[in-house]
């Protein structure tokens, strides 16, 4: 094992993936009406579109430890890993990275720790990218340039009913949130640099989703480009922009990863989130 590769719960990436690059995947906890679990392992999708439908709504989500890094990345040097990557979500949305730097100060130049500046697969694009690198056999700063490289050309958008799970979740300022609701807008925000910024408003769900493809296409440009397309409660949604974006790309969409959020986003989302994640794929040499 020359290099491994760590990410966390948040990128949501198809089990098949993380089996096949050898990731390491670090969960969030998550803590619904008093009920906490590990992201991914004790708590689900469903569970928090369970709580968030209900009359008594209390979440909150939290960073795993520092130790908890520590304990991993000791696992895989003990397994006879050369160094580690550890790729993570954006740090104006959690801790996570700042955990993750803690730890690793344990580890001297053998680790490196990336903060994607995203979530969902915008941090697992990075991520995946960084464990191609290393599948090649590439370094430890070839596989962290890998994952900087995939960060620069991955682009985010989502679609969110409502502005009051961000605001409630410090994710949002308040006048923004109220802006939305006093005109009965729905949002499409962005991450530019890792913060989440109301992008565009628009008055239906139907005209948001429309609106997301758009942007991606937009986002792609006239590269091939790779898509991640998340949901909450709302796969019909999902089924759209696939539909949308497959006869608008063309020969130029290579691979297409569909899932639905995992609890740490439904928490700050909401049900109906709609998200696309667009990947430019580097051009050939």
């Amino acid at each position: 094992m020359p290099v491994a590769v760590v990410t966390d719960s948040t990128a949501y990436l198809p089990p098949e993936l993380v089996h096949a690059h050898r990731l390491t995947v670090v969960p969030l906890t998550v803590v619904l009406n008093g009920a906490e679990g590990l992201e991914g392992v004790e708590t689900f999708p469903a569970d928090a579109t369970r709580v968030l439908g209900g009359r008594r709504i209390s979440v909150s989500t939290s960073r795993p430890s520092p130790e908890q890094f520590a304990q991993t990345y000791r696992r895989l040097f003990d397994a006879g890993a050369d160094g580690v990557v550890s790729v993570h979500l954006s740090a104006e949305l959690s801790g996570t990275v700042e955990a993750a730097r803690l730890a690793a100060a344990e580890f001297d130049e053998r680790l490196a720790v990336v903060d994607s500046r995203s979530t969902g697969m915008g941090l697992g694009f990075p991520a995946l990218a960084a464990a191609t690198a290393a599948d090649r056999g590439e370094d430890l700063d070839g596989v962290r340039q890998a994952a900087l490289d995939a960060i620069d050309r991955t682009t985010i958008y989502f679609y969110v009913d409502t502005l009051e799970f961000l605001r409630r979740g410090g994710r949002i300022n308040a006048a923004e949130a109220l802006f939305g609701t006093a005109l009965s807008v729905k949002p499409i925000m962005h991450m530019p640099d890792g913060a989440i910024v109301l992008k565009d408003k628009v008055r239906t769900g139907s005209r948001g989703v429309a609106r997301l493809v758009d942007l991606a296409v937009e986002a792609a440009g006239d590269d091939d480009v790779d898509l991640g397309v998340h949901h909450l409660a709302a796969p019909q949604r999902a089924e759209q922009l696939i539909g949308a974006l497959t006869d608008r790309l063309g020969d130029r969409l290579r691979d297409t990863y569909v899932s639905e959020a995992g609890a740490v986003v439904a928490a700050h989302a909401g049900p109906g989130l709609a998200c696309v994640v667009v990947h430019r794929r580097p051009a050939p040499a």
